[in-house]
């Protein structure tokens, strides 16, 4: 008898491991998929030294602005990742040659994206291919993140505010949610250097964000002014969300993800709680879709009728795949009914499709009326991304 039990045991188990390595199959031949997507595109790309953002309304490629595009780290990002999956060295050279032709604004210090646009690409680079100049790169694109810190505050400026549309909102010294994910930089390059200095600016900057960011429910604000000289907080705004008391949903993503971030570098538990608090309001917001694809901001108007933003899911999607490694509570089934979803017809562009880019159905400012139901590379990057972490190729 023990040995009948013994043998359906033994069964049960065996069709519950090819069960998961089945279903683990299905997200590897997304990533197949992903990579001949992005083929073509990749290859024109390179050979005019320009980087795809989105596309325009007529269905053509919008490319990257050379002069400073803070979307331009992504999509050579992205080719890292297809080099680590598929070990072609197309993917590296095109990496190279793309993310050379931003190398310089590592020493801009008029913005504060330097940590997408270095970390995303040449932190792959350096994580990938064990180049020695990319470090460099990388401490110098943290030194001049760090020159926007001010200690008054305890946070980075997020945006300058003596010119274009931020001038005219009245800020003195800005701070967005999206700001945190700038922060891996600096816990990069102080385990790099092992200079401290980095890592403290991003550690006050968790904590003041963590102080001044979040509602009681843990939705965020997107921005939050502060008075430089006090560090008090003047206004609590949004400016690419529905309103200002609205929680923007690539907004609670950016945070879900940031304090992950920070978790993984500090081993703080306040970090940790904070995460899976984001992680919480999210899937019990009323507003959030069955299928788990967020509209653009959770409070919109009319939501039903509301534009789908698939960079928020996908980011979502990364940031619980980690998340899952540190906490006791399960996010993985929510990881992977995203990536189903997103991989799906409804939000995966066919293939030759779409111009080489990986998703539909992303937004990036309905209240700039600016890059809406589109494609964008921050979403391919983080779709990828997550397809990478869920495998554990990354």
């Amino acid at each position: 008898m023990i040995k009948w039990v013994l043998l359906i045991v033994s069964i049960v188990l065996l069709s519950a491991c090819a069960d998961k390595k089945s279903k683990l199959e299905l997200f590897n031949q997304d990533l197949i998929l992903a990579s001949m997507q992005v083929d073509s595109i990749s290859s024109i790309a390179a050979e005019i030294k320009r980087i795809p953002r989105t596309l325009t309304p007529e269905g053509e490629v919008h490319w990257a602005n050379q002069n400073f595009d803070w979307t331009e780290g992504f999509f050579p990002g992205t080719l890292w990742y297809l080099y680590k999956f598929t070990k072609d060295e197309k993917w590296k050279k095109r990496a190279l040659i793309l993310q050379n032709t931003y190398k310089q604004h590592r020493f801009f210090t008029n913005n504060h994206d330097l940590g997408f646009v270095f970390n995303c690409s040449y932190g792959n680079a350096y994580k990938y291919n064990k180049d020695d100049s990319s470090k460099q790169v990388l401490i110098d694109a943290a030194n001049s993140l760090s020159t926007r810190f001010n200690a008054n505050v305890g946070c980075i400026q997020s945006w300058d505010v003596d010119a274009g549309w931020q001038a005219k909102r009245g800020w003195q010294f800005p701070v967005i949610i999206d700001n945190m994910m700038n922060l891996e930089l600096l816990f990069k390059v102080s385990e790099i250097t092992g200079d401290s200095k980095y890592k403290k600016i991003a550690i006050k900057h968790a904590n003041t964000t963590l102080e001044n960011h979040f509602r009681d429910d843990n939705s965020s604000f997107h921005v939050i002014d502060y008075n430089p000289d006090t560090g008090e907080v003047r206004s609590k705004q949004t400016a690419q969300g529905y309103a200002n008391n609205s929680a923007w949903a690539r907004g609670q993503a950016w945070g879900l993800y940031g304090y992950t971030i920070c978790y993984r570098f500090t081993n703080d538990p306040k970090y940790l709680q904070q995460a899976e608090f984001i992680a919480d309001f999210i899937f019990n917001d009323e507003n959030f879709p069955q299928d788990h694809i967020p509209y653009w901001d959770y409070d919109a108007p009319n939501i039903s009728n509301q534009p789908r933003d698939v960079s928020a899911a996908a980011i979502i999607a990364s940031a619980l795949i980690e998340l899952n490694e540190y906490t006791s509570k399960d996010y993985s089934e929510k990881a992977k009914g995203i990536l189903k979803e997103l991989s799906s017809d409804k939000y995966r562009a066919m293939l030759g499709h779409e111009n080489g880019f990986i998703l539909k159905h992303s937004v990036g400012s309905i209240p700039h009326n600016n890059e809406i139901d589109v494609p964008l590379n921050y979403a391919d990057y983080y779709y990828v991304e997550a397809l990478m972490r869920l495998l554990g190729l990354d």
